[in-house]
């Protein structure tokens, strides 16, 4: 590992722990192993240090992609909601951190091409191709549908451990019935099985 990457975990752990305010400069070197000053010659600044370390961790959000030519949409979707919510969950602390703080610093958080934004023009564009391939029969607009999906993985990432009463399913059969009622909204046929 690097001196960069060392950095870069030490910054998004602190971060995700402490917020904005206690993930100094000191407590991150230290944590790193290293000293202030090589920070500083690193990155320039903390804003830029917590950016990209924000922006890393979140680049493993982005989960495998969907196929150019659905198939099997149910196993597809499901396969793709589950890398997704994993690494949703993975990383929670950190998202709740950036969530309670984007008022406050909203310059250290992309948003155009953040891993979540690509991951739903990824989902709507595979949403476009059941369509096109005549998979999806229902009228719907795939922005707002893809926007639904994620919504409720992101609820179920973020929620199931703070709302245990209103998540008390199994979170895998949770996933297959977001999946499976998603795709009947849609207009595909999915078999019970599946």
């Amino acid at each position: 590992m690097t001196l960069r990457d060392q950095l870069l975990d030490a910054a998004a752990r602190i971060y995700a722990e402490a917020g904005y305010r206690g993930a100094t400069t000191r407590r991150i070197a230290e944590q790193a192993g290293v000293n202030e000053i090589t920070l500083f010659r690193q990155f320039g600044s903390k804003d830029a240090l917590i950016r990209e370390a924000i922006t890393r961790a979140g680049t493993a959000l982005a989960p495998d992609p969907l196929p150019s030519t659905p198939r099997e949409p149910f196993r597809e979707l499901r396969d793709w909601a589950r890398a997704h919510i994993a690494e949703l969950r993975e990383r929670r602390s950190l998202i709740r951190t950036c969530m309670g703080e984007i008022e406050e610093h909203p310059g250290i958080f992309s948003r155009e091409n953040s891993p979540p934004a690509m991951a739903a023009k990824a989902l709507s564009r595979y949403l476009r191709r059941l369509r096109e391939a005549n998979l999806a029969k229902a009228p719907f607009d795939d922005v707002a549908a893809s926007t639904m999906l994620m919504g409720v993985l992101f609820a179920d990432a973020m929620g199931r451990d703070i709302m245990p009463d209103m998540y008390q399913n199994d979170p895998d059969e949770a996933l297959d019935q977001y999946v499976r009622l998603f795709l009947r909204a849609i207009g595909v046929g999915v078999r019970r099985s599946a």
